[in-house]
């Protein structure tokens, strides 16, 4: 049997109502929060999942369908998908970060160095300093092509046609 709060809530949701969510939240937060923690153990992530979750109650209120499911099953079902969600994006990010140990990066021998373009700063030199200036931001200093555009304060568009450029000149003295 459905309660009357949760008529209240649903006829809401249905409307597109805020007070459904400040009433889903003072009713629901701490069943779903523990819902969460059983998948998450750190709280501050779990609060986070928890702060997720209501959003994508939120965004999607309107399908809710009382025939299908009941509102703490559908409630559940997304702060569950949402906590398991949040668990793959951890793994998976854990999973794309470079490992120092197997990296071979560090163990390049001075054998393994191509001599011939140590001298790429005096090379550097000889382009037209608006080329310079993009090819020494994105490759000595480390920006991306959009900190390189902010930070200069040039158009994204141009910065990557000054990239190609210069390398294109850069190409001509090493490869005549």
């Amino acid at each position: 049997m459905i309660s009357a709060i949760e008529k209240e809530i649903v006829s809401l949701l249905e409307k597109g109502d805020k007070k459904a969510i400040t009433l889903l939240y003072e009713n629901y937060a701490d069943s779903l929060y523990g819902v969460i923690k059983k998948v998450i153990s750190d709280d501050d992530t779990a609060q986070d999942v928890l702060q997720e979750s209501f959003i994508k109650i939120w965004r999607y209120a309107k399908k809710y369908d009382s025939s299908k499911a009941k509102l703490f099953t559908w409630l559940y079902r997304i702060a569950y998908n949402t906590a398991i969600d949040k668990i793959r994006s951890f793994k998976n990010k854990k999973d794309k970060e470079v490992q120092i140990e197997t990296s071979s990066v560090y163990k390049i021998t001075s054998n393994e160095l191509n001599q011939d373009v140590l001298d790429i700063k005096k090379h550097l030199k000889t382009l037209d300093e608006k080329y310079q200036i993009v090819i020494n931001a994105l490759f000595f200093e480390g920006m991306t092509q959009q900190e390189a555009s902010d930070e200069l304060s040039i158009p994204l568009g141009t910065i990557k046609s000054r990239l190609k450029i210069g390398l294109r000149e850069l190409k001509k003295i090493y490869n005549p």
